[in-house]
Parts: C-alpha cells; structure tokens; sequence
C-alpha cells in the first residue's frame, strides 16, 4: 500500500471525514532535503469532519498526527494540514 493510501485509510477510519484530499506534492520538492528521489515523502492533507467541532487548531494537528501513528508520520518528511469542520 502506498504511503499516500496509508494516510487516506488512517483517516477515514479515524475521523469519517466529509471531505478528505490526500495530495502527493514529492515531485515539486525534488532536489530540496528530505526528498530522497523515490516520492513519498511531502504531502498535502485537507480533511473536513465533524470531530473536530470545538477542537483547537493544535488539538486538531495533534489528533490528525495520532490518527496516523508514529510508523506513518516518521516515513514521512513534510506534512501540511488543512483541518476543518
């Protein structure tokens, strides 16, 4: 399974998400640290759900890295989180 399948399962069965965007951006960082050439490695995550109702942005940033697991984020080198409700 592909990291980016990983990240879009994780969620959805965490959070049952309205709407969820799981965007491999690793080609536009070839050439920048952290990008080892092999993809994977720089996402873009919009997740909207009703969990995150009353959540803090910081609780909502906290609960999306929990949801994944550390085995998923420590593969991962750049994560940017649109979270809403």
């Amino acid at each position: 399974m592909s990291v980016t399948e990983e990240i879009r399962t994780r969620l959805t069965a965490a959070f049952d998400p309205s709407a969820l965007e799981v965007v491999d951006d690793s080609d536009s960082h070839r050439g920048h640290a952290g990008h080892s050439g092999s993809g994977e490695s720089h996402f873009n995550v919009m997740i909207r759900a009703a969990g995150f109702e009353g959540e803090s942005r910081i609780q909502r940033h906290r609960a999306v890295h929990n949801a994944l697991g550390a085995d998923l984020v420590g593969r991962i080198h750049a994560l940017s989180l649109d979270i809403g409700v």
